[in-house]
């Protein structure tokens, strides 16, 4: 069998190399062409027949406003993809969340015959409704991740969407399975107070993005400036580079770490976590570390989206979203300042009722999201014809 899988963000190449392993596993002389990152190169090595076609560090483009900027980027990757999959002649075409880019191509293989399975739904009931019915009309599948899409698709007759679980339970799972003293460190961790351990350290996990960076590092460098008595740590990235970190950082801060490709290895032994929206979120609740969450993006964006979105949701980050309450503190756009993540900043490191309101949250969390196998689930489906 065939399979062209586009991933276009740093998200979509965690999930999508377990997904590639599932597939291998049950397919191991499977082809794949597959758009992604060095998560899902890795897995691709397990395979003579899996090539990369292009790097999510090139294509990686957030905001109305940004995008609009890469127009000419976008359409040259666009015109190469139409081709490149014409040329492979896939079995299927599996795309990843990155709905721009992913949804353009669906509709060009669809009227191609191609089989489409869309792994990851684009958060369609938040915003952009509209592209409900081309989705209806252009995928043989869609594998949603949330349990409360579930009603959403029943509501609007989509009867190719299927649940099939969060894949960061699978990767966490796997995480620990690796790193067995994980749960012991964590529930020692959670026992003590900020005063009872010398240099608690903070993950600081300021986004995947470049324009991302821009915004939410400094501030979060200052913080750590602010807070001398506890030992910061940035979640970086190889494929960004340290120079661009370094930029980003104050010159006079001296108690923030970089470290590269560790996230993981850094929020089990994290204290708190200082997160900016996205995958992230989750992956810092199912660490179990209490955390405040933080976005700000360009002006003119934020303002499109708000008259797209509207008063419907609440909110912003993973966590709370898939609750449906506010477990932990969004900080968005102005809120996101120095004097206010200073307040909250102080709740998730001194203030245990905080905290223990926080774990219990990410208890009832856990209970939603019904437990491991996305990956796997998603594979059969794909193998299906």
């Amino acid at each position: 069998m065939k399979y062209y899988i586009i991933s276009g963000e740093a998200s979509g190449d965690l999930h999508g190399a377990n997904l590639m392993r599932a597939l291998l596993q049950r397919q191991p002389d499977a082809q794949i062409r597959f758009w992604g990152g060095d998560r899902m190169a890795e897995a691709a090595a397990a395979s003579p027949s899996a090539v990369q076609v292009r790097h999510i560090r090139d294509l990686a483009f957030m905001g109305i406003v940004e995008v609009v900027s890469h127009l000419r980027e976008i359409s040259g990757n666009l015109k190469f993809c139409k081709q490149d999959i014409l040329d492979f002649h896939p079995d299927t075409v599996v795309f990843i969340d990155y709905p721009g880019f992913n949804l353009k191509i669906a509709k060009f293989t669809h009227s191609k015959g191609f089989r489409n399975v869309y792994y990851i739904s684009p958060q369609i009931w938040a915003w952009k409704k509209g592209r409900i019915r081309p989705m209806r009309r252009d995928l043989d599948k869609l594998c949603y991740i949330l349990p409360s899409e579930r009603a959403f698709y029943a509501r609007n007759n989509f009867p190719q969407a299927v649940y099939v679980g969060h894949p960061l339970l699978d990767e966490v799972e796997r995480y620990r399975l690796q790193h067995n003293d994980i749960a012991a460190r964590q529930d020692n961790a959670e026992g003590q107070t900020a005063a009872e351990r010398q240099k608690p350290l903070i993950a600081l996990l300021p986004g995947s993005r470049k324009q991302e960076l821009r915004r939410m590092l400094p501030a979060m460098a200052r913080l750590a400036q602010r807070h001398p008595d506890f030992h910061f740590v940035v979640a970086a990235m190889t494929l960004i580079g340290r120079e661009f970190y370094e930029s980003c950082l104050p010159k006079d801060v001296t108690n923030v770490e970089l470290r590269f490709d560790s996230t993981y290895q850094i929020l089990s032994s994290a204290f708190a976590a200082v997160v900016c929206s996205g995958t992230a979120t989750l992956e810092t609740a199912l660490f179990r570390v209490p955390q405040v969450v933080c976005y700000q993006c360009n002006r003119l964006s934020a303002f499109i989206a708000r008259i797209l979105i509207g008063k419907s949701i609440r909110y912003i980050s993973l966590v709370n979203l898939i609750a449906d309450s506010p477990i932990v503190t969004e900080l968005i756009q102005s809120d996101f300042n120095d004097g206010v993540l200073d307040g909250e900043f102080r709740k998730i490191t001194v203030d245990e009722s905080n905290r223990s309101r926080i774990f219990e949250g990410y208890d009832r969390l856990i209970g939603i999201l019904e437990g491991p196998g996305a990956s796997e689930r998603t594979a059969d489906i794909i193998i299906q014809n």
